[in-house]
C-alpha cells in the first residue's frame, strides 16, 4: 500500500466511524460524560562526566504534563484523546534530543518550540482514535498504545514500541497510528490484526497476533511484516507452584543489511526466559536471561549498532548479545518501596546497577529516588583526533542520579 493510498485509507476510515458514532440510534443525550484524567511528571537528572571524561557532567530536567479524556458517546462506541506536553532544559547547550522520525506515525501533529541554547517544548496529540466493541469484536482505529508479549522487564514480543529495559517513566506507552482488531473467542482466546503506519511507506507494519490460555498457560504468537522486514514470535506465561515462568523469542530477516541506517545480520532473534518468585521474607525477585540477536559480541563493534536500524527503530536499547537482568523489591513500610535493577553483559562483563527508592508522599503523589552505576571497562583513548574505542558497554556511560516526582488526577 503507498503513502497516499494508506492516509486516504486512514482518513476514511476515521470519518465513517466517527459519522457511525454521530448517527448512531442510541441518543447521544443519554451518553455517559467525558472522563477526565491526567497527570504531571518531573525527572531531574545529575549525570557525572562519560567516555574517559571526554564528556562533561551534566543536568537535566524533564518535565510532562498529560490531559485524558475517555468518552463512551453511545453503546459499543469510545473515544480516548491525550495531550502531552513535554519541556526539558539542560545545562549543557542542545543536550536534549527529541525524535527527529516518527517510525511508528503517520500524522504530524506535535509541535516543538525552542527556549535559548538550554531549553526545548513539545507538544504531541499522544492518544486519538475511536474503538468499537460489541463483545466478540474490539476494533480501534487512529492514535494509540500497543503493547504485546507477557515478560516485564524486557519483552521480544513487544516489537511495535517497546520501553527499553533501564526506562524510569514506563507508565505510557507512546502512541502509533494504527487499525487494530480483536477478535475474541471461547473464555481467553484473541486473534488480531494490526496496520501500523510510519512517516515514511518503508516503515509500515502489518502483524497478526493470537494468544490463549489452555491448561493455566498463556500461549502468545506473533508475525508478518514490521516495518519493511519479516517477523516471527512466540512465547509462553505460567507457574511452577509459586515461581512464576515465561519464554518468548522473536525470529526477524534483515532489512538492507550492510548500508547505512539498516540491520547488521541478515537474521536475527530475539529470545528471553524470565522467572519471578516473592520469597518468605518479603522480598520479590525478577530475574531474567535475555539473548539479543541485534547486538555484536566485540565491543569495538558497538559503534556500528548505534546506527542500525534496531537501534534507531527502538527494537533494542542494547549492543551486546548475552544479558542477566534482575529486578528485585521490597516493600520497606506501606509508603516505602525498595527497588533495584541489574543489567549484566555476560561478554564484555560490564554492568548496570540501578537502587531506587519509592515514596509515597500522598494520594496520587509520589517521589522516586534513584542513582545508576556503571561498571565495566572505559574506553581506550586513542587520541584527541579520534573517536575512543569502547572496551565495554556500560562502561562507556557515566553514573547518574535524581528525583523524579509524579502526581495524578
Amino acid at each position: 500500500m503507498n503513502k497516499l493510498n494508506s492516509k486516504t485509507f486512514f482518513s476514511l476510515g476515521a470519518t465513517l466511524l466517527l459519522l457511525a458514532t454521530l448517527f448512531t440510534s442510541v441518543s447521544l443525550a443519554s451518553s455517559s460524560l467525558p472522563q477526565w484524567s491526567g497527570s504531571i511528571k518531573s525527572l531531574n537528572l545529575y549525570g557525572d562526566g562519560a567516555a574517559a571524561e571526554l564528556f562533561p557532567a551534566y543536568k537535566l530536567s524533564n518535565n510532562r504534563a498529560r490531559l485524558n479524556m475517555d468518552w463512551q458517546p453511545s453503546q459499543g462506541w469510545w473515544l480516548e484523546t491525550a495531550l502531552d506536553h513535554q519541556y526539558l532544559w539542560s545545562d549543557q547547550s542542545d543536550n536534549f534530543p527529541l525524535p527527529s522520525k516518527d517510525y511508528n506515525r503517520y500524522l504530524d501533529m506535535d509541535k516543538v518550540w525552542q527556549h535559548g541554547d538550554h531549553g526545548v517544548s513539545r507538544l504531541q496529540v499522544d492518544r486519538l482514535n475511536l474503538q468499537w466493541r460489541n463483545g466478540v469484536v474490539d476494533t480501534t482505529l487512529g492514535r494509540q498504545a500497543i503493547g504485546f508479549g507477557r515478560i516485564l522487564i524486557y519483552s521480544p514480543l513487544d516489537v511495535i514500541a517497546p520501553f527499553a529495559p533501564d526506562a524510569i517513566d514506563r507508565e505510557v506507552r507512546s502512541g502509533v497510528d494504527a487499525l487494530h482488531t480483536i477478535f475474541n473467542y471461547g473464555l481467553d482466546g484473541q486473534l488480531g490484526a494490526v496496520a501500523v503506519w510510519g512517516e515514511e511507506a518503508r516503515y509500515d507494519s502489518f502483524l497478526a497476533t493470537w494468544s490463549d490460555n489452555r491448561m493455566g498457560l498463556d500461549m502468545l504468537m506473533i508475525g508478518g511484516q514490521l516495518r519493511g522486514h519479516t517477523m516471527f514470535g512466540a512465547g509462553l506465561a505460567g507457574s511452577l507452584g509459586t515461581l512464576g515462568l515465561k519464554v518468548e523469542f522473536s525470529l526477524h530477516k534483515g532489512r538492507d543489511v550492510g548500508k547505512v541506517g539498516g540491520d547488521l545480520h541478515d537474521s536475527y532473534a530475539l529470545a528471553a526466559i524470565e522467572s519471578w518468585y516473592r520469597f518468605d521474607n518479603g522480598i520479590s525477585l525478577i530475574a531474567q536471561y535475555l539473548y539479543n540477536g541485534p547486538g555484536v559480541d566485540d565491543p569495538q563493534d558497538y559503534p556500528t549498532v548505534l546506527g542500525s536500524a534496531p537501534l534507531q527503530e527502538g527494537l533494542t536499547q542494547l549492543l551486546g548479545q548475552h544479558y542477566l537482568i534482575a529486578a528485585p523489591s521490597y516493600e520497606l513500610h506501606p509508603l516505602a518501596t525498595v527497588q533495584g535493577l541489574l543489567i549484566y553483559n555476560l561478554e564484555d562483563h560490564s554492568a548496570l546497577i540501578r537502587p531506587t527508592l519509592d515514596l509515597s508522599l500522598a494520594d496520587n503523589l509520589s517521589l522516586q529516588l534513584f542513582w545508576s552505576w556503571n561498571t565495566g571497562q572505559k574506553p581506550k583513548v586513542i587520541s584527541s583526533l579520534l573517536p575512543v574505542e569502547p572496551r565495554s558497554e556500560f562502561g562507556i556511560r557515566g553514573d547518574s542520579g535524581g528525583l523524579f516526582f509524579k502526581w495524578f488526577f
